[in-house]
């Protein structure tokens, strides 16, 4: 079939591995690692280069796209954002959201970030991580249609999926239409990790859903519409375009760093639980090259560890935490691909300290484990076993919820 053809000749990794050889990664770019085996992967179709499948939805309409860099079309030589490609195909973009670390996605975690002009197109961009992270009906005038294009990598506390929900929210309200392009769950083989509580939900986690969710982007956006979870029980008009050639099984290495401080596929395996260290006084890699691959602190005993390290601002990290101290702690680079969220290097780390009383940050830890119980079981001295247990009745629950939504086996 030709339409077929067509689409064999974007698959995702023979586009990556042409442009990986060309262009290796650099302390600041957005590339990641070229993927080692490419057997299954390279059958994937992301959303976005099916253009066939949606581009006839947006011919004349007023059209607006949640973006950042990895918004892009596989191509046999490297990629094209997605909103050139549109441009190309005359479709009448009139502006661009913004979610955390801005467009071009080199803003710092928790940075805000302004509105601007894209200096490519001269299209307005309308950040949903400054002064806003919904979408004003103010600007949402004169948008007829909206495109959700962003990699997710399946962690309740990654803000993508806040943003995802926060916009569809806004259009229900506005009646404007939204289409999610879906890609690919890095993280989408298992679920796992404590569930968010109702009175601790932040944009570090909208909804009562296990810190890993084990859904592509495009199945949560059905989940959160379809089971009422919108605001006042909102339901947007929505389509996903799904993905070819994927199951939540299908090892998938990221063509393009999702964000300043997950640089490879191992930083993306070991975020979930290393993630948890964001709610600590313990520097988890930002500040290195080894973003999300280690742990460490000044005060953490010396004696425990054979690793040390010292943060130094980098691209992605203007004020790392334990900035020019020297950080004993753990190497994980080489640490076997995760499928389970760990709590033992918080443990470890917890143990090790010499004041317990100023290890955690209480708030912020709470609002990234979405429960206080962890921190009080963490202080407690629960076997890691015992606290993993105590997740599993609200993980069985949720499973059943998933289940209606799975677009991929």
């Amino acid at each position: 079939m030709p339409i077929f053809s067509k689409l064999k000749s974007t698959v995702f990794c023979l586009s990556y591995l042409l442009f990986g050889c060309a262009q290796q990664p650099k302390k600041n770019n957005i590339t990641l690692e070229t993927p080692k085996n490419l057997s299954e992967q390279r059958e994937i179709i992301v959303a976005a280069n099916k253009t066939q499948d949606y581009v006839p939805m947006l011919k004349g309409k007023q059209i607006a796209v949640v973006a950042n860099q990895t918004s892009v079309i596989f191509k046999d030589k490297g990629y094209t954002h997605l909103i050139d490609s549109l441009a190309a195909r005359q479709i009448n973009i009139v502006k661009v959201f913004a979610p955390e670390h801005g467009f071009r996605g080199k803003a710092d975690a928790g940075e805000l970030v302004k509105d601007g002009i894209d200096t490519k197109t001269g299209l307005p961009i309308v950040s949903l991580y400054g002064k806003n992270k919904k979408p004003s009906q103010e600007q949402l005038k004169g948008v007829d249609l909206v495109v959700f294009d962003i990699q997710d990598v399946g962690v309740r506390f990654y803000t993508y999926i806040a943003t995802l929900q926060l916009v569809m929210e806004a259009c229900a309200t506005a009646n404007i239409p939204v289409i999610v392009l879906d890609r690919p769950n890095p993280n989408g083989h298992y679920v796992d990790g404590p569930t968010m509580q109702a009175e601790h939900i932040s944009f570090l986690g909208l909804q009562q859903i296990p810190l890993v969710y084990g859904m592509t982007i495009g199945e949560y956006a059905t989940m959160i519409n379809s089971e009422g979870w919108l605001k006042n029980g909102q339901r947007v008009d929505l389509t996903v375009v799904p993905l070819t050639h994927y199951t939540h099984n299908t090892p998938y290495v990221l063509p393009i760093r999702p964000s300043p401080n997950l640089p490879n596929s191992q930083s993306i395996s070991l975020y979930p639980s290393l993630g948890l260290f964001e709610g600590t006084k313990v520097n988890a890699g930002r500040g290195t090259e080894f973003q999300f691959q280690r742990y460490g602190a000044s005060f953490l005993d010396a004696d425990s560890f054979g690793f040390s390290y010292v943060p130094q601002p980098n691209f992605g990290a203007k004020y790392p935490k334990e900035q020019g101290k020297t950080c004993f702690g753990e190497d994980l680079s080489q640490h076997p691909k995760m499928n389970r969220v760990t709590v033992s290097w918080l443990q470890k780390a917890y143990q090790s300290t010499t004041d317990k009383s100023n290890f955690f940050n209480t708030d912020s830890f709470t609002k990234h484990a979405g429960t206080a119980r962890l921190q009080q079981q963490i202080e407690n001295g629960w076997p890691e076993e015992k606290i993993r247990q105590s997740w599993q009745t609200e993980i069985d629950a949720f499973k059943k919820i998933r289940a209606k939504y799975l677009l991929y086996p």
